[in-house]
C-alpha cells in the first residue's frame, strides 16, 4: 500500500509538471506571436478608421488578464493620445489613406487638453486636403470637441447632440458620516483645500465655491472657443442659453435640432454613413456587408509605421494617474516604479529629460520619491523640463518642482498645492453595538492612532503638525523652483486649482505648449540641432501578459452596451451612474487613506468612470463591517 502510494504521488507529480510544461509553453508561443511585427501588407488604400471603444488618455492602464479571460464581452480601452495624434499626422502625409474616420458611438470622452491635441492633428489631415467624418449616435462635450474639427459630422437620427458644459454638483458626507458615527479626523493646510471638505461640511464653502466657478469659466471659455475656431457656424449660444427653446423648435427632436444649430452635418443610421465614405475610399475588399468601407484600424496602422529614431536621446517619463506608493502602473503612477525606471533611464546617455504630468496628485511620501528621482539628472547637468497635460495639481506640481522650464496648455488644471490627512475612527459607531477599548499605556502615543477608541490629543496634534511641516516643505519647493519666496507662493497656494492660464500670469507656467514643444525646448536646451534627436518614452517597451491579452481583444469589437444613450433621459442615466462611482471612490479614499496627501479631489474624475460603483461598495461595506 505504502509503495503504491509513492507510485500514485510520482505520477500526480508528472502529470502536474506536463501540465504547467505545456501551459508555459502556450504562453510563450502566445507571446511570440503577439509581439510578432504585423504584416504591413495588411494596410488598405482607403480611410484611417478610429472606432473608439473608450477613453483618449495619457498612459492606458493595463487590464487584469483574468478578468480579461473571464469577461463576457469586450471591455471599454483606453487610448494613449499621443499615439492618436501620431497616426493622424502620418496619415495626413500618406496617401494610401484619402480619408480618416472617426466612430464615437461608444466614446467616453477624455481631458480636454487631450481633446485639442487630437483635434489638433485632425485640422493637419484636413489641411492635407483629405476629408474627415465622424458619426455617433449621440453627442456630449467631449465628443463635439472631437467632431467639431471633423468635414462631415454625422449623427444617428433617434440620436442628438447636447452641450452640457463643465460642473455640476458633488456629493458631501458629513451628515452621513454622522448618521454611521464615523469620526472623521481632518488635518489639512489651505483655504482652498477643498480636497477634505466631503468628509467634514455638507454643501460646498464660498471659497471653494469661488475657486470652482473661476476653474470651470475658464474651461468653459477655452472649450467654446475651441469649438467655435474649428466650426464657426456652431451655434454654441442657442443651445446653452434656451436649451428648452432650442430643442422644443426642432418638435423635441435632438438629431433635428442638433442639425439645425450647425452641431452636425448629416442625419443618418451606420449603414448610410458607410456607403458616405465609401463613396470617397471605395468599398472592403475583405467585406461586402451593407454600409462596408476600406479601411485600416488604429493598432495595425500604428504597426506598420514604426517611429524613426535619428541622433541623441531625449527621455520621456510620464507620470499619468494617481500618484501612490509602490509599484502602481501604468495608468496609475506608482512611485517606486517611476523612480526605477528614471534611475534605469541614468544609464542611457539621455541628452535631456522631458517629464510629461497628468496627475492630480496622491501620495507625499511617492511624489518626493519621483521628485528626487527627476532631481538626479539635474544633478548629472541634463536638462530637465515638464510638459503638463490635463492635470497637473497637488502632488502633480511636486513633482514638476525640479524642472527649468514648465510647459501647459489653458486648459491644464494645475496647482493646488496644500496638504491633508484624513484618518477615520469608529469609536461611537463601535458603542453601539457593544465594543469598546481598554488599555494601560506607557507614554501618550501608545496604541495610536486609534481607529477603534479614537485618536489622542497628542497624536491630533502632532498630525497636524506634520501636515503643516509638508506644507511648509511645499512651498519652499516651489519657492525655489520658480523663483519665489515661501509667502509670495503661500499667497497663491492655500490648495487653490488654477487653469493654466491664471497659473501662467501666476508664474506657476512658464508658457503655454503641447509635449511636442516641451521637446523641442529639451532639444534646443541641449544643444541639439533639427532632425537630430528622438524621444524615448521610459517603460514603453515593458510588456506584461496582461499587455499581451489585451491584445487578444479584436481592435474593432464593440463592447456589448457600450452605446451612448443618444436622449437626455439616457445621458441623465449615464451621468446618475458616473455620481454613485465617484462618491464610492470618495468613500474608499476615506477607508483606504495612507499618509501625508497632495491631491487634488476637485479634478474631473477619469473618463472611464473608474471604480466600478457595486462592485466598490460592497467592499467598502464590508470592510467597515469588519472594523
Amino acid at each position: 500500500m505504502v509503495f503504491a502510494r509513492k507510485v500514485w504521488k510520482l505520477l500526480v507529480a508528472i502529470k502536474d509538471g506536463l501540465a504547467l510544461l505545456f501551459l508555459l509553453l502556450f504562453f510563450m508561443l502566445l507571446y511570440a506571436a503577439l509581439t510578432m511585427r504585423p504584416n504591413i501588407g495588411t494596410v488598405q488604400h482607403g480611410a484611417l478608421l478610429l472606432k473608439l471603444h473608450g477613453a483618449i488618455v495619457e498612459e492606458p492602464q493595463i487590464p487584469d488578464p483574468v478578468e480579461q479571460l473571464l469577461a463576457r464581452e469586450a471591455p471599454l480601452q483606453e487610448y494613449r493620445a499621443r499615439d492618436l495624434v501620431r497616426a493622424l499626422r502620418l496619415a495626413a502625409r500618406d496617401t494610401r489613406i484619402k480619408a480618416v474616420v472617426l466612430d464615437l458611438s461608444t466614446f467616453l470622452g477624455g481631458g480636454q487638453v487631450s481633446l485639442a491635441e487630437v483635434g489638433a492633428a485632425l485640422d493637419e489631415v484636413r489641411a492635407a486636403k483629405k476629408p474627415v467624418l465622424t458619426y455617433a449616435n449621440a453627442y456630449a462635450d467631449d465628443g463635439l470637441l472631437l467632431a467639431s474639427h471633423a468635414s462631415e459630422v454625422w449623427v444617428d437620427p433617434l440620436g442628438g447632440a447636447f452641450v452640457l458644459g463643465p460642473g455640476g454638483n458633488r456629493p458631501y458626507y458629513a451628515r452621513l458620516l454622522e448618521k454611521l458615527k464615523i469620526e472623521a479626523h481632518i488635518f489639512r493646510v489651505g483655504t482652498f483645500k477643498s480636497a477634505v471638505e466631503p468628509f467634514m461640511r455638507n454643501d460646498q464653502s464660498p471659497e471653494a465655491k469661488a475657486a470652482s466657478m473661476a476653474l470651470n469659466g475658464a474651461l468653459w471659455e477655452q472649450w467654446k472657443a475651441d469649438v467655435a475656431k474649428a466650426r464657426p457656424k456652431a451655434r454654441i449660444d442657442r443651445v446653452t442659453s434656451d436649451p428648452v427653446a432650442w430643442l422644443k423648435a426642432s418638435g423635441g427632436d435632438g438629431a433635428k435640432a442638433a442639425l439645425a444649430a450647425g452641431l452636425v452635418d448629416r442625419i443618418g443610421d451606420e449603414v448610410q454613413f458607410g456607403d458616405r465614405v465609401a463613396t470617397i475610399v471605395g468599398k472592403d475588399r475583405n467585406d461586402d456587408g451593407p454600409g462596408s468601407f476600406a479601411h485600416t484600424g488604429l493598432r495595425t496602422w500604428l504597426a506598420a509605421n514604426k517611429p524613426v529614431t535619428p541622433g541623441k536621446k531625449i527621455g520621456v517619463v510620464t507620470i499619468a494617474g494617481e500618484i501612490v506608493d509602490g509599484d502602481a502602473g501604468p495608468g496609475t503612477a506608482g512611485g517606486d516604479r517611476i523612480a526605477e525606471l528614471l534611475d534605469d533611464g541614468l544609464s542611457q546617455d539621455f541628452a535631456a529629460l522631458v517629464v510629461r504630468v497628468d496627475s492630480p496628485g496622491g501620495s507625499v511620501s511617492a511624489a518626493e520619491k519621483i521628485r528626487t528621482a527627476i532631481d538626479r539628472y539635474r544633478a548629472r547637468k541634463i536638462p530637465v523640463v515638464v510638459s503638463m497635460g490635463n492635470l497637473a495639481a497637488s502632488g502633480g506640481y511636486w513633482v514638476a518642482t525640479p524642472a527649468s522650464r514648465i510647459f501647459a496648455d489653458p486648459a491644464t488644471i494645475t496647482g493646488s498645492i496644500g496638504i491633508f490627512a484624513v484618518i477615520p475612527s469608529f469609536e461611537r459607531a463601535l458603542a453601539d453595538i457593544g465594543v469598546t477599548s481598554d488599555g494601560v499605556k506607557t507614554t501618550p502615543l501608545s496604541g495610536q492612532p486609534d481607529v477603534i477608541g479614537g485618536l489622542s490629543p497628542e497624536v491630533s496634534a502632532m498630525i497636524q503638525a506634520n501636515v503643516e511641516n509638508g506644507y511648509g516643505r511645499f512651498l519652499a519647493l516651489v519657492g525655489k523652483a520658480r523663483g519665489k519666496t515661501p509667502q509670495q507662493v503661500d499667497a497663491i497656494a492655500q490648495g487653490r486649482v488654477w487653469d493654466g492660464g491664471t497659473a501662467r500670469q501666476l508664474g506657476l507656467v512658464d508658457q503655454f505648449g503641447s509635449l511636442d514643444d516641451a521637446l523641442a525646448h529639451a532639444a534646443t536646451t541641449a544643444r541639439l540641432d533639427e532632425g537630430k534627436w528622438h524621444p524615448v518614452f521610459l517603460g514603453a517597451n515593458q510588456m506584461s501578459l496582461a499587455a499581451v491579452f489585451q491584445r487578444l481583444q479584436p481592435e474593432e469589437e464593440e463592447p456589448d452596451g457600450a452605446r451612448l444613450a443618444g436622449d437626455l433621459a439616457g445621458m441623465a442615466a449615464d451621468r446618475q451612474r458616473g455620481l454613485a462611482d465617484r462618491a464610492v471612490a470618495e468613500l474608499q479614499r476615506l477607508a483606504g487613506m495612507r499618509g501625508l496627501q497632495a491631491y487634488c479631489l476637485e479634478c474631473p474624475i477619469r473618463a472611464d468612470g473608474k471604480p466600478q460603483g457595486e462592485l466598490a461598495l460592497k467592499a467598502l461595506v464590508g470592510r467597515w463591517l469588519g472594523l
